[in-house]
């Protein structure tokens, strides 16, 4: 395929003398350059609404969500995955980010990587993909093999696929059940897709895994109730949450948080409906972990 033809490779005309500009109008320039992104990605929101009730399925069933990305793309797949975990309690392996070349090429590239389709099936059978998982596979180019051997794969074993690339008309979304094709134009700098490519698919991709977790009950309100208190940073963030969703003082919200094993969601409810401990973990858990529904089921 020629490259000139994908809008990710052409010359942007508004910086074609980039390299002649003060510092300060490049940044200008650059930041006139990402305001077109959100306004790109709100055109797909149908299409990333239709990623989101997939994942949400898979969750719901014990599937997983799975990334699979080269170079910029499999970074940020992979970065949007570990972040779940401390920001939803979420199992490392819920959220799942796989990079042409494996993990070292999080930090390196690895020459040729992404060229191969095989390595996005093998990648896929060492991670034991089933049914029940989405594997949404991300290139900004639209066209990387190994994305594509991947929703190859996947589609062979019955998972939902989905695509996320920054080219109409994308190779990959010929390959996944549900497409999304973001067209933030051509780069700043030429054919440098970490840039507007790599901000549009960051939004995305914070926007599918975000939605995705409030769809099964990580969030209440617009607080993040399954935060996992890793550090001391969290565990004052936990109890900031227990006293924002509870209206009760510091004291109280230490209290509930030590008394409920540093689970926010069980001190919260315990504050809220007064039900000891055993009633409160009881209630969650017919409610599948949404505070709301046991709040409101004790009025």
């Amino acid at each position: 395929m020629n490259l000139d033809r994908l809008t990710t490779e052409q010359r942007n005309k508004n910086t074609m003398n980039l390299d002649t500009l003060s510092t300060i109008d490049i940044l200008r320039l650059m930041n006139d350059e990402d305001k077109r992104v959100p306004t790109s990605v709100r055109k797909e929101l149908p299409q990333i609404e239709k990623v989101v009730e997939a994942v949400k399925q898979s969750f719901n069933q014990g599937g997983h969500l799975i990334y699979v990305g080269a170079g910029t793309s499999g970074r940020l797949g992979i970065l949007d995955a570990a972040e779940c975990v401390p920001t939803f309690n979420a199992d490392p392996s819920m959220v799942q980010g796989l990079i042409a070349g494996g993990i070292s090429a999080m930090t390196v590239a690895v020459e040729g990587a992404e060229d191969s389709r095989n390595l996005g099936e093998e990648d896929l059978k060492n991670i034991h993909l089933t049914d029940k998982d989405t594997v949404l596979g991300i290139a900004a180019s639209g066209r990387t093999p190994y994305v594509i051997g991947a929703l190859e794969y996947a589609k062979k074993v019955g998972a939902t696929t989905a695509s996320l690339a920054c080219n109409n008309n994308a190779e990959i979304s010929k390959h996944a059940d549900i497409n999304i094709e973001v067209q933030v134009g051509p780069e700043v700098l030429t054919g440098s897709t970490r840039l507007k490519s790599g901000t549009a698919q960051k939004l995305v991709l914070n926007m599918i895994s975000t939605a995705s977790m409030i769809s099964i009950g990580k969030v209440y309100k617009n607080l993040m109730v399954d935060v996992k208190p890793t550090n001391d940073k969290l565990v004052e963030r936990s109890k900031s949450i227990i006293r924002q969703a509870t209206d009760c003082s510091y004291e109280v919200a230490d209290q509930f948080f030590h008394e409920a094993d540093n689970n926010v969601k069980l001190a919260i409810v315990m504050i809220l409906t007064n039900l000891s401990k055993e009633e409160a973990k009881q209630r969650l858990n017919d409610s599948k972990g949404f505070v709301r529904n046991v709040i409101e089921s004790e009025v």
